[in-house]
């Protein structure tokens, strides 16, 4: 099943249920606890966000960095560089 017939599978049992504010309740307090046991990856300390900081730094000290071309938009930067957007 791709995500958007999961989608609709889900709001369709909702709607069996979306006048049961008991219900509701329960279903909302699952889906927080679901929701929260996904890590976003992006998310660092205070420490790892200096560190990489500090190292980006060392690398533009390095000449290592790239610079975008005039008129170039950031999705054609990164595919420049490798990145699949």
């Amino acid at each position: 099943m791709t995500a958007v017939q999961l989608n609709a599978e889900v709001l369709r049992a909702m709607s069996e249920i979306a006048d049961d504010e008991a219900l509701m309740t329960k279903l909302l307090k699952y889906i927080k606890k679901l929701s929260a046991k996904k890590e976003d990856p992006t998310l660092m300390t205070k420490d790892e966000f200096y560190a990489r900081i500090e190292e980006a730094e060392r690398q533009y000290e390095r000449g290592e960095y790239t610079e975008m071309l005039p008129n170039e938009d950031l999705a054609t930067h990164l595919k420049r560089l490798g990145y699949e957007i």
